[in-house]
């Protein structure tokens, strides 16, 4: 097959308009195109006064394919199709030994969990949390009565933190291999829309979701693979530098020689028990900030223009970077178009912060993160925990500013750049529940923090009309925007200085959103099957 790339059609355009496309930029008749599939849709809106176009990229099968690659060898828009089939590494023996041992059951655990069933590996997964339906109820409890349950909430539980997210399935990770494109067909063959194998932002939404993990926990399942929900892990089981299996809440003992690590970012128990019993690990920088809220149709008229409100278009996005003069990045972070801000903490006494959408992201207001990016090098010096230790203090002042119940303290952007609390409400209702009361958000960051947000967001401003409006709401704190640490592993995937841990994921520094975790977990899947089969 050939990949056309750069086909440009108007929004609007007919059903038959890229099949007329692509006989046209290949100078052919129409009989000779056999078929087509897309591989990707986009578009523009960077250029407020030219034609909003969508952008294709399609795979097409053609008669005489040898002879039109030769007439356009020169035309990088045409080229081969690219081979992203996925092929296993192997297959297990009937002697393949102690199971594998997945902790942890969020994007790289599910998919590290499911590539080696599909191996033959019979994997065990062990989830600290519940699954997904009976993980929903406890986190609407925090969400609407105040209540936390902190083994089962935003953070813990089938599906991971990406669960409760806008469910964004794109990532700049480097992806040689096209493991993406697997992660993307089991989502599909699970249940996603088969749009998320073509859109340039694919998303899914936190309802969508919950049935599509469902689907695979099964597949798992059925495979032979075992998934148990409610088991935290408190210990390793180490012998002569080697794991040998893992220790569970309850006391039992479980014997692996393969243990995958996917714990997500919020697993500060364990970190910290992996820290004493000697598991190398080395803090790494994160970033601390708000989520800011805006009603969608700022966004999209300042996008979109004239375009804003369209049926194809949904609602719009954005990316946004400003160095400050103080030397600190402050950027726009996990965006949630039509979305609302969710009460994310895992632990008693702390308010965190982050946001959701459903996939038809229609709720009145968007958010993001505006968050600032921190070092251990600068901010938090004194060893691999010190980042976590950072993120605690700040959750709990933030949980105290709120009033001691879960509430979030917010401050109007207007009255955050005056430097004055806020005293009322403007245009934007706070989505967050269960609830916001009106702070000066100053004392709940450092100082070079909020020095850098109040000088960005005017910058951010000039770039989305209305940014800085006002009765825009800053709800606060965001903390976990990614792992304070990172389990350092070799070119086998495994810990530094204990055999057959394989860390993995977000949590162990490896992973940025629901597609690289995905990722990582697929290649982590397949290392582990390598030192199963002595590779």
């Amino acid at each position: 097959m050939l990949r056309i790339t750069e086909l440009k059609l108007p929004l609007d355009h007919t059903d038959d308009a890229l099949r007329d496309a692509i006989v046209q930029r290949l100078g052919i008749d129409s009989t000779e195109l056999l078929g087509y599939t897309l591989f990707k849709r986009s578009y523009d809106a960077r250029k407020k006064n030219t034609e909003l176009l969508f952008i294709y990229a399609v795979d097409v099968a053609v008669a005489g394919e040898a002879a039109l690659l030769e007439r356009f060898s020169e035309d990088h828009n045409v080229v081969p199709t690219p081979d992203m089939a996925y092929r296993f590494v192997g297959q297990a023996p009937a002697d393949a030994g102690p199971r594998p041992l997945v902790v942890g059951f969020g994007p790289c655990g599910i998919f590290a969990a499911l590539v080696l069933a599909q191996m033959g590996f019979r994997p065990i997964v062990l989830e600290r949390g519940k699954e997904v339906r009976q993980r929903t109820k406890d986190t609407w409890g925090l969400w609407r009565k105040g209540e936390l349950n902190p083994d089962s909430n935003v953070q813990f539980g089938e599906g991971g933190a990406g669960t409760f997210s806008d469910g964004k399935l794109y990532s700049q990770i480097r992806d040689p291999q096209h493991h993406g494109r697997k992660v993307l067909e089991e989502f599909v063959k699970a249940g996603a829309p088969e749009e998320i194998l073509y859109v340039n932002k694919p998303h899914i939404g936190t309802f969508r979701l919950t049935g599509m993990v469902e689907n695979i926990r099964q597949e798992i399942i059925t495979l032979g693979g075992e998934i148990r929900f409610e088991s935290r892990v408190t210990d390793l089981l180490i012998e002569d530098g080697r794991v040998h299996g893992v220790e569970l809440a309850s006391g039992e003992q479980l014997q692996a020689r393969q243990v995958v690590l996917a714990l997500g970012h919020s697993a500060r128990d364990t970190f910290r028990m992996l820290h004493a019993r000697g598991v190398f690990m080395e803090a790494k920088p994160f970033s601390v900030g708000f989520r800011i809220e805006h009603p969608q149709s700022v966004i999209d008229k300042a996008r979109l223009g004239k375009y804003a409100g369209h049926p194809k278009l949904g609602a719009a996005d954005y990316k946004l970077v400003y160095h400050a003069s103080n030397g600190r990045s402050v950027y726009s972070f996990c965006m949630c178009p039509g979305g609302t801000v969710v009460a994310a903490t895992s632990e008693p006494g702390r308010v965190v912060t982050n946001g959701m959408s459903q996939y038809s992201r229609n709720e009145r207001n968007a958010n993001s993160g505006l968050v600032v990016g921190i070092s251990p090098e600068q901010d938090y010096p004194g060893g691999p925990l010190a980042g976590i230790e950072l993120q605690e203090q700040l959750e709990a002042a933030a949980y105290v500013m709120g009033g001691s119940s879960y509430h979030a303290p917010g401050q109007l952007v207007g009255d955050f750049l005056a430097g004055r609390a806020s005293i009322g409400l403007g245009s934007v209702e706070p989505s967050y529940k269960p609830g916001v009361a009106l702070v000066d958000l100053a004392p709940s960051l450092p100082a070079f923090a909020i020095e850098a947000i109040r000088e960005a967001l005017p910058a951010f401003d000039r770039q989305i009309k209305g940014y800085s409006m006002h009765d825009a709401v800053l709800t606060g704190i965001e903390t976990r925007t990614s792992s304070p640490l990172r389990i350092t592993r070799d070119h086998s995937f495994q810990s530094l200085n204990l055999k057959g841990l394989f860390p993995a994921g977000e949590g162990a520094g490896y992973a940025g959103g629901i597609l690289s975790a995905g990722v990582d977990g697929i290649r982590v899947a397949e290392a582990v099957a390598q030192d199963i089969l002595g590779a």
